[in-house]
């Protein structure tokens, strides 16, 4: 008896031992997680010792100083990802702008864009127009694109903001084509126009992930494509599309996931599209390939069985090698800002090495490598909810400024 009393004693003393223990290990799990013992730090910098690099350093606290996420969630770059992914920006603003059609282009295709006038005079006094490339499958109504345009309009940029080929809800499309990861058609056909209806207008070129590998690719084809361009910057962007389809097999960081996900989401945009691919004349789609599409649980399958042949490839290994901007960013002599994320999910770091080696030959190259902002989020805030504007939003266009104040003083001693 006193045996069992004794055990019945102590048995209430073990189940809190138990909970105590579950706890600790709930939030040994939610600190690793959301990994709340990572340092926040300012930017790593890679740059050549120039006078442009220095005066860029002075003149951009934004790349400087320290970017601080939010307190509990923001250091996970999953949940910055998933946070840009499913509401793009918080508190998001709408710009009032004017849709473009551009119609025959070279395989009859018609591209739109969305033309936003500055809302105010730019510091320089110049006219300054923006042409952004948004991130896969996006266009001018994305909540991101929508905050970046607003608060570059309030700076004083015209914004032209591109509409992915085929990616505009109830837009038909007018030729057997959509856009792929790297064709430069349809934003060059947007910066011409740019070109013709401003000419007095300078460019600062703006892409974001997928966009930055379009926009820096468009730069590298062509000298001339670099006419009246005043700076270009890229984020969150992968460099080389042959080397990152290799990493998003993987299942580190969930990669492998992500390209599930993503899969899907470009089935969405594909297959509303069928009729259009397979019956306009000289399609080169079957619909045999677009069931392949429909059975596709990754970005690869999906290029490999319907985006390669848009253009004529004859593998996916092609494709990827000569849509990548890899082949054509040295070639870029304008200045150039290159950002990216550590803890991207979808950037394998393995790809960072060629903005790093671009930078020690090229010294009109600045990388800018965070510890924080996943893919695409860089939310900024206090605890939970974050603010309106990115950290990427404003370190555009700080970046974008002090170009533009460093042309115009070279302008004025000429």
């Amino acid at each position: 008896m006193n045996y069992l009393h004794t055990f019945s004693q102590e048995l209430p003393a073990v189940f809190d031992g138990v909970k105590l223990a579950a706890v600790a290990t709930v939030l040994y799990i939610l600190v690793r997680c959301l990994n709340l013992m990572s340092p926040t730090a300012p930017p790593e910098i890679v740059y050549q010792d120039t006078l442009l690099s220095r005066y860029l350093l002075k003149s951009c606290p934004m790349l400087t100083k320290e970017y601080i996420p939010p307190l509990l969630w923001g250091k996970s770059g999953h949940l910055q990802t998933a946070l840009y992914g499913k509401m793009g920006r918080v508190n998001t603003p709408t710009p009032h702008g004017v849709r473009k059609f551009l119609p025959m282009l070279q395989d009859g295709a018609t591209a739109t864009f969305d033309l936003f006038e500055a809302l105010g005079d730019h510091s320089t006094g110049d006219d300054i127009t923006m042409v952004i490339c948004p991130g896969i499958g996006n266009h001018s109504e994305k909540n991101y694109i929508r905050t970046f345009v607003d608060y570059s309009q309030q700076q004083g940029y015209r914004c032209a903001v591109l509409n992915h080929l085929g990616a505009l809800p109830n837009m038909e499309l007018t030729s057997p084509r959509m856009f792929t990861c790297g064709c430069t058609w349809e934003f060059a056909a947007m910066v011409g126009y740019i070109r013709r209806a401003f000419p007095q207008t300078l460019l600062v070129v703006v892409g974001f992930s997928l966009g930055g590998n379009i926009v820096c690719k468009y730069l590298g084809e062509n000298r001339s494509n670099q006419e009246r361009v005043l700076c270009g910057v890229s984020v969150c962007q992968g460099y080389s599309a042959l080397r990152a389809q290799e990493t998003f097999f993987q299942w580190d960081q969930c990669r492998r996931l992500y390209n599930f996900v993503l899969a899907n989401s470009m089935k969405k945009l594909i297959l509303p599209h069928r009729d259009s691919l397979l019956s306009l004349n000289s399609s080169s789609i079957a619909d045999a390939d677009l069931s392949r599409v429909s059975a596709a649980t990754s970005l690869m399958q999906i290029d490999d069985s319907i985006m390669r042949k848009f253009h004529g490839y004859s593998s996916l290994n092609e494709y990827y090698e000569k849509e990548s901007c890899v082949h054509y960013i040295h070639k870029i002599t304008v200045p150039l800002l290159l950002v990216n994320s550590l803890d991207d999910p979808l950037v394998h770091p393995s790809l960072l090495a060629v903005p790093r080696s671009l930078t020690e030959k090229m010294p009109n190259v600045m990388f800018a490598l965070t510890q924080h902002g996943g893919h695409m989020g860089f939310f900024e805030g206090a605890v939970l909810l974050p603010q309106r504007l990115s950290w990427m939003d404003k370190a555009i266009v700080e970046y974008a400024d002090a170009i533009c104040h460093w042309e115009k003083k070279k302008r004025c001693f000429l």
